[in-house]
Parts: structure tokens; sequence; C-alpha cells
């Protein structure tokens, strides 16, 4: 419904297409103001094409795992509000496919940047603008591997635990400013990540996409795709005044995953 997020400020990292974009439209759809950013060019000049670029969306180019680059995105921001209502902390990559033993270090690492580090930078200079908010709601993106062991994707697993233990320690930490804090854990997501996701899986254990695919979907009781805008809702959600009472939350939107082997 229109003006459940009326006025609200959101700021969404990797917002320029997937799960990031799918959001910013359904909190556009809601009334609210949004500021994406992105490394992207080419998605980047998609969302400066639409009607409300300029208006209640803002975009920028902005390499996340780049403290500098971040900081410099913030200073833009500022520019256009001092407080926000909102930080999706949706950026992240799916890394390398492998046992460990087979996997570069540089793999490893650039996953922890990208997935890990990211998050720290944008929280930071978010949160004085929550404060000033006087309350708000922080919103990270983890995964069904931030909960069960992912075979094949340690480092993606080991990063996206690490969300969830940042999630809990900034709920305890913000809980006195009114700054709720949640993460999201999506399931099998249908878009061009799962794609690559399962091409490399099935290169790696030399048998058919499509057998990957449906033990992919094998993995939930549900049995069935999460598509990108169902986490846009659940976002949208835990924005708004309805989630009030709801931090240090990790919440599935999976079908019910119950495994991820």
């Amino acid at each position: 419904m229109f003006g459940i997020l009326k006025n609200k400020k959101i700021i969404i990292s990797a917002g320029a297409s997937g799960i990031g974009w799918a959001t910013a439209k359904v909190c556009l759809s809601k009334g609210a103001t949004v500021f994406i950013s992105d490394i992207d060019k080419k998605f980047l000049k998609k969302v400066k094409k639409n009607p409300l670029n300029n208006k209640r969306l803002f975009s920028y180019e902005c390499d996340a795992s780049n403290e500098n680059d971040v900081k410099n995105l913030f200073k833009q921001i500022s520019k256009k509000t001092k407080k926000i209502d909102a930080l999706i902390n949706n950026v992240g990559i799916a890394g390398p496919t492998g046992t460990i033993e087979k996997l570069k270090s540089k793999d490893w690492e650039e996953t922890l940047k990208v997935n890990v580090i990211s998050h720290f930078y944008y929280s930071k200079l978010a949160i004085p603008m929550l404060k000033k908010n006087k309350g708000g709601s922080i919103i990270n993106l983890s995964s069904g591997a931030g909960i069960m062991g992912f075979p094949l994707r340690s480092p993606y697993a080991a990063s996206k635990w690490a969300v969830v233990g940042v999630t809990k320690t900034l709920a305890l930490e913000l809980g006195k400013f009114k700054i709720r804090v949640n993460a999201i854990c999506p399931g099998t997501i249908k878009g061009d990540r799962m794609v690559r996701v399962i091409r490399d899986k099935a290169k790696f254990l030399k048998i058919s996409k499509k057998t990957i695919e449906k033990e992919f979907l094998s993995m939930a009781s549900m049995g069935n795709w999460i598509y990108e805008d169902d986490i846009g809702k659940m976002c949208s959600f835990l924005i708004s005044d309805d989630s009030a009472r709801i931090s240090g939350q990790i919440i599935g939107v999976d079908g019910n995953a119950i495994r991820l082997d």
C-alpha cells in the first residue's frame, strides 16, 4: 500500500540490480526516498532512466569494498539529507566454488572484504544518521549459508555467518537508540547469481546443471524458487513502523530451507 514508507529515507548498497534493485522498487512503491549505490555502471545507467530518479531515487557509483569510496558516497548523500530511516547492507558476492584446499587465498579475502567488511564501512557511517533520526532500521543480507554449512562454498558461508554475528551484536549496541538491526537469510533466489552458482557447481562436480538446480530446489520444504521482490517485501516490513519491536532477529525468506548440501 502506497504511503507505508512515506517520507522514509533508505540507503541500499548494491542497489542497481538483483535483490537491491527489487528492494528499491518495493520501497519506492510505498513512498520512500531511496539512495542506492553500486559498482556496476551498466546497471546504474538503467537506474538513471527511471522517472523517479532525482525526485525520490538517487543513485551513486561506489565500490563498497573501498572505504574511501564509501566515505565519498556518504558525503554525497549528506548533501541531500542529514538523517536516514534505514540502511540495507545488501552488497555481496558469491565467491569461489571448490573444496577448501583448492581455493585461492585472494578469492577468500575478496569474499570477506565485499561480504563483511563493506557492511562495517556502511554501518559505521549510517549509524550517526540513524541516531539523528532518533531511531530506524539496519537490515543485513545474510543467507541460509549463514546458519548452515554450505559444501564447496566455505568463504561465502564464513562471510554470511559473520553477518549474523555482526547483526546480533549491533542489535545489542544500538537498541538504546531505538535502532533495530535484523538479518534476512534469502533462500534459492531466481536470478543471474544462482545461474552462475549452479554452473560452477555443475562444472566442479561434473554433473548437469539441471541436476544441480533440482538439488537446490529440494533443499526447502516448499520446493520452489524465492524471488527477489520477496526479499524486498521483507525489507519493507522491517523498515516500517509495523516492525517497531523486532530486532536482533535472523529471518529466513527461503521456503523453509532445511539443508544446503
